[in-house]
């Protein structure tokens, strides 16, 4: 991963709002979840939700697809191991610390 990815995905997260939308979806795995569940699990206004998950969109943490009339949203686990990679990619100048 990038600097520059890492920084895009790291703002995304750094909002309350979209940490739990993030973290709702990791929760929901690989079948992901209609932004109307989204909405109601976390109490969001749809409005707000909307602009939340553009966010996560456009920082590849979250993608969605079509199905039916729904739009369901899945979290990019590729995207959130290699954050985590990158973040720990150097853990104590490679010395054994965990």
């Amino acid at each position: 991963m990038e600097n520059k990815n890492a920084i895009a995905a790291l703002a995304a997260l750094a909002q309350e709002s979209r940490l739990a939308t993030f973290r709702l979806l990791v929760q929901a795995g690989p079948e992901g979840l209609a932004a109307s569940r989204i909405a109601e699990a976390l109490g969001l206004p749809a409005s707000s939700l909307s602009f939340h998950l553009k966010e996560l969109t456009h920082a590849n943490l979250v993608v969605p697809r079509q199905e039916g009339r729904f739009i369901i949203y899945t979290a990019r686990f590729d995207t959130m191991h290699a954050l985590v990679g990158f973040l720990t990619e150097n853990c104590c100048g490679g010395q054994s610390c965990c």
